[in-house]
């Protein structure tokens, strides 16, 4: 069961949680800020303790209000326009092995970053970008895709993953599990996050991430319990 309240400091004070999908999935363990209160020293940490690739997970809001669309659907349309992207539509037609769908959109920097790359530049990326969606609420969709379109461009360093609508019902990736998780806590939705990756290349085992997070004192969280406390 989750301890809800816990969790919820947890995130507020800008400190990481762990979030581990299931065996059957990608069997990975991401950790996860709260976007809305990243730092540069949060950036630090998810290179150096997590290792995998640092990414923005979003509300579905990201794609219905402010208009990012989904990289699949792009590359789709791209391989349609002409036989010079004929690479595109054969690379398209590759499956992912653990799910039916990517849920990855652009990849953005603030305008306001140098290279975009930086723990300070990311930070500025992520944490803008969750300003910006929060702000979107109580703005039309065409003011909410100005806003977004005069403050970040692209090609960024900050990819966007956007939660399917229907969040864990239908898809449990970590973007769902961590945006289902922040909508359940009243929070932002938007986190940013990065999968851990162990010293021999590989995905950390969960056995080995939990046995991490218990001797740092950090919070492990597993899907599942996400999936029925959301439920």
């Amino acid at each position: 069961m989750l301890d809800v309240e816990k969790i919820s400091k947890t995130l507020r004070k800008g400190e990481p949680i762990l979030v581990f999908d299931e065996a059957g999935r990608e069997g990975e363990t991401d950790i996860f800020f709260s976007a809305k209160h990243v730092s540069n020293s949060s950036i630090r940490f998810l290179r150096k303790k997590g290792g995998g690739m640092i990414f923005i997970a979003s509300d579905n809001l990201a794609s219905t209000k402010l208009g990012l669309p989904f990289s699949h659907d792009i590359f789709e349309s791209v391989g349609k326009i002409s036989d010079d992207f004929t690479v595109v539509r054969k690379m398209l037609e590759h499956t992912i092995p653990y799910d039916k769908k990517s849920s990855f959109s652009l990849f953005i920097n603030h305008k306001d970053t140098f290279t975009g790359i930086s723990d300070y530049d990311r930070a500025l990326t992520s944490k803008s970008f969750a300003e910006l969606l929060e702000a979107s609420v109580s703005l039309s969709d065409s003011e909410s895709q100005k806003k977004i379109s005069d403050s970040f461009r692209i090609p960024g360093h900050v990819p966007v993953c956007i939660a399917d609508q229907e969040l864990v019902k239908a898809r449990k990736g970590h973007t769902e599990l961590i945006v289902s998780l922040l909508k359940l806590l009243n929070m932002n939705p938007v986190a940013v996050g990065c999968e851990m990756v162990g010293d021999d290349g590989n995905s950390l085992s969960p056995e080995n991430a939990k046995a991490w997070a218990s001797e740092e004192g950090y919070l492990f969280l597993e899907g599942q319990s996400i999936v029925e406390a959301y439920l």
